[in-house]
């Protein structure tokens, strides 16, 4: 499938009514996500066919993206029953069925194996835009990472602020997984919340894929 009409698909999806500031749940725009599938699967073949997760999944559009690339399943993890329903919804309405739906908090899958005992083994590929660790959520976006690549047999894809570059390159050596910067991208925060001082905010974010190791 070709990326523009991916995009144009994943443009269907509705978000967030109502974001919860305590779980930063910013949206992931159409245009992000499409690319971030798309190389996922062109440049290395970790969707087709592949047991996908989600990782604080929201409203379903890196899953939804999944699905139509044709992935084998994808599992949506979030913690939030009404990102949940908004999830459930955006699936009927696309009329996608390869998409499994579990609510659980991320930051405890690598301790309780939820996943994994679920399914009888690890996954092939997570995908994610995991919280940036703002607004008292300091380390989340680690926390994120740390579970979704013991997950993961094949590779993980997440997105994470420029800023946070070298913390991940060290964290990621320290792990023995291999990591690929695969581009810096723009994201467009839009004001969400109240405390939100401009219309939107320009910020710098890293598209990475993670190796697991082992």
């Amino acid at each position: 499938m070709r990326l523009k009409e991916l995009e144009g698909y994943l443009q269907e999806v509705n978000v967030f009514t109502a974001p919860n500031v305590s779980l930063e749940q910013y949206p992931t725009s159409p245009h992000i996500a499409a690319r971030l599938l798309h190389t996922a699967e062109t440049c290395y073949g970790d969707i087709d066919g592949q047991v996908v997760v989600d990782l604080g999944c929201g409203c379903g559009v890196l899953g939804i993206g999944a699905a139509i690339l044709n992935a084998g399943l994808c599992i949506g993890v979030d913690i939030d029953e009404s990102a949940l329903e908004n999830c459930q919804t955006n699936i009927a309405d696309l009329d996608i069925t390869s998409i499994d739906l579990l609510k659980h908090d991320v930051a405890l899958l690598d301790k309780d194996r939820t996943i994994v005992s679920l399914w009888g083994s690890k996954v092939d590929t997570v995908i994610m835009n995991p919280p940036f660790g703002t607004k008292n959520n300091k380390g989340v976006d680690m926390l994120f990472l740390k579970a979704a690549l013991d997950l993961a047999d094949r590779a993980v894809y997440s997105l994470h602020k420029t800023s946070t570059r070298q913390h991940i390159m060290k964290k990621s050596k320290e792990w023995g997984v291999g990591v690929d910067v695969l581009a810096e991208l723009r994201f467009d925060l839009p004001q969400t919340f109240k405390f939100h001082k401009h219309q939107s905010v320009d910020i710098a974010v890293d598209f990475i894929r993670f190796q697991p190791s082992g």
